[in-house]
């Protein structure tokens, strides 16, 4: 049984979090499944809307599926979130990310 099966039972069995999404989506990440990656990494965020991991997490697999304004949207909010956690390194990562995004689509950055 792969680590995306045990993930799978588990919330099967009912046992749905922010961290058990959050796993799922770094494990389809790591199959190169983006598109079912943003789908766990969303509800990771609705259960824990200050979970800063998942917002990046979220914003990679959203890049890595090419849906460039939700993930310019979701390092955008996860920077939010970062700053107000004081996770400082989190937040100038995402923030680093959401410009090269925000280049690519020819927006002007918000600094």
């Amino acid at each position: 049984m792969s680590t995306i099966d045990n993930f799978e039972a588990m919330l099967t069995a009912g046992r749905d979090n922010a961290l058990l999404r959050f796993s799922l989506g770094n494990e389809y990440l790591k199959i190169g499944d983006s598109a079912k990656a943003a789908e766990h990494l969303r509800r990771a965020v609705e259960h824990d809307p200050k979970y800063s991991a998942a917002w990046k997490l979220l914003g990679k697999a959203l890049t890595d599926s090419e849906s460039w304004q939700e993930a310019l949207d979701a390092y955008r909010q996860g920077v939010v979130v970062a700053e107000a956690r004081g996770d400082k390194q989190a937040a100038k990562e995402m923030g680093v990310f959401a410009r090269r995004i925000e280049k690519q689509l020819g927006l002007k950055s918000d600094d």
